[in-house]
């Protein structure tokens, strides 16, 4: 990795536990439309805080910023819609930016666009309630799935007004039955088996609601999906911590 670089990319703690080509890909994207992006794969803290651990969450965003510091960064790119929001309040000093809304300004991938017109699919889209004000992140988002060609539906609730996934303010493990409900209740609201979500808990809270979900990356970075594809299944928490080591391996190729 670069001793020193202009912006630095943060993927986030879910989308790293859930698939670290992705986390790789998006990277390889970054470097080849913005030279001089590298990478930190760390959390932002934002679980300790929700938990009232205040403390603890200052000290794990001290490491972060200090990671950051370190690298020179005058601008942060996020993926996760809680990063976005924590660091945009804590990291004074840099510009964060959302990849959802940086998309648009400097193009697809090549050989992306218009590679899903002929899919037998129309995917739902599940907005993130943590980041519901932020109209770019949302008009981003269907600039995405425009380009690569998918059939959209809107639900009753989307942006502005879009509805809790079920995974929020670590609602899972305090309360797994109410998760449910709230997952069950979102999930209802589609007519579409087929949801995509720029959030990975997201996804996983789609899935747990008895959808086929993908990440928005799967649509970008993956082969065109169709009704005979094999759609991925929730992980476990084995899988999840492997995940993050292969991210951070992934990471360190690309970057070498």
């Amino acid at each position: 990795m670069e001793k020193t670089t202009k912006r630095v990319f943060i993927p986030g703690c879910s989308l790293s536990s859930y698939n670290p080509e992705l986390v790789g890909k998006t990277i390889e994207y970054l470097k080849n439309k913005l030279p001089g992006t590298g990478a930190i794969l760390k959390c932002c803290g934002k679980p300790t805080k929700a938990l009232g651990q205040y403390d603890e969450f200052k000290d794990r965003y001290a490491s972060l910023q200090k990671d950051i510091d370190a690298l020179g960064a005058e601008e942060i790119i996020v993926a996760c819609q809680s990063c976005f929001l924590t660091m945009s309040a804590y990291s004074k000093e840099q510009k964060v930016r959302s990849l959802w809304s940086l998309m648009p300004e400097i193009g697809m991938p090549e050989a992306t666009v218009g590679k899903a017109k002929e899919s037998d699919i129309t995917f739902g889209i599940h907005d993130s309630c943590s980041t519901r004000d932020r109209n770019d992140i949302h008009e981003g988002i269907r600039w995405i799935i425009d380009q690569l060609g998918y059939d959209l539906e809107e639900p009753p609730h989307s942006k502005g007004d879009t509805r809790c996934c079920g995974f929020g303010g670590m609602v899972v493990p305090a309360n797994p039955d109410l998760a449910q409900e709230i997952m069950d209740r979102r999930t209802a609201e589609f007519e579409t088996d087929y949801l995509v979500t720029y959030c990975a808990a997201c996804r996983a809270s789609m899935y747990k609601g008895g959808k086929k979900a993908v990440h928005i990356l799967d649509l970008i970075f993956g082969d065109v999906w169709t009704s005979e594809s094999d759609f991925p299944d929730l992980e476990g928490a084995f899988d999840s911590w492997a995940n993050r080591y292969k991210t951070k391996k992934k990471i360190e190729e690309v970057l070498s």
